[in-house]
């Protein structure tokens, strides 16, 4: 069997993959890849290896740090933006439909080109990664979008000669649907971080913060990682 490689940042949607990569094919066959972009904490990074560590997969680490100097995107270290404190919707609202400020440029897009060239290396004929619905939404994040992910897939499995197929698992779905699927197959969300600001605990204020909460609400549990 031909190994599967994971885009595994430590959040909430791609420890979801990374365990159903795990039920699907075994942790042999399975190969975590986590990227460094220059971001403002590494708390997130610190929870990729500890999902990696509950998975037993072997990890691979990548920094691509230098690609995004010039951006000024409020997730990076050298930004002088601060990291909103309001829903995707309420900052699409103020920003006429581009993206919001932690979008950070055609990340997606490299990363899914970066492990494809990983991915051919290491004997891996798909790439998992964990957009979803909520993400595109509004164009808040592009490259987390259904027309994205054709395109994007289209190109690497053409580009690899046919090795390598990009597949997003929840395209189309929410992130509370993204929940319940980890829930019922006991992904270890107590040792995820998804909150844009790093410390010990979420900030509950960020974008993301709001999305994740309100995810497991809709799934009637409290978040473990609380």
């Amino acid at each position: 069997m031909r190994k599967k490689l994971v885009l595994l940042s430590g959040g909430l949607d791609s420890a979801t993959c990374l365990g159903m990569s795990v039920k699907e094919y075994g942790n042999d066959n399975v190969i975590a890849l986590s990227v460094y972009y220059g971001q403002k904490h590494k708390r997130e990074l610190q929870a990729a290896n500890d999902v990696v560590n509950f998975y037993k997969v072997k990890h691979i680490s990548l920094d691509l740090e230098p690609i995004f100097k010039n951006s000024n995107c409020s997730l990076l270290a050298w930004s002088n933006e601060d990291i909103p404190e309001e829903s995707y919707s309420e900052q699409l609202d103020k920003n006429n439909g581009k993206p919001v400020s932690t979008y950070v440029p055609f990340r997606n897009g490299l990363f899914a080109s970066c492990a494809a060239s990983i991915a051919v290396a290491n004997g891996c004929d798909e790439i998992y990664y964990g957009a979803h619905a909520d993400d595109a939404a509004g164009s808040a994040y592009p490259d987390c979008s259904e027309q994205f992910n054709e395109a994007m897939g289209k190109a690497i499995y053409i580009g690899t000669g046919k090795q390598v197929r990009l597949n997003a698992p929840f395209i189309g779905k929410t992130k509370s649907e993204v929940v319940r699927i980890g829930l019922n197959i006991g992904v270890p969300y107590e040792l995820t971080w998804s909150c844009y600001n790093g410390g010990e605990k979420p900030c509950g204020k960020c974008g993301t913060c709001r999305d994740r909460e309100m995810a497991f609400r809709k799934n009637g549990v409290k978040d473990p990682a609380l």
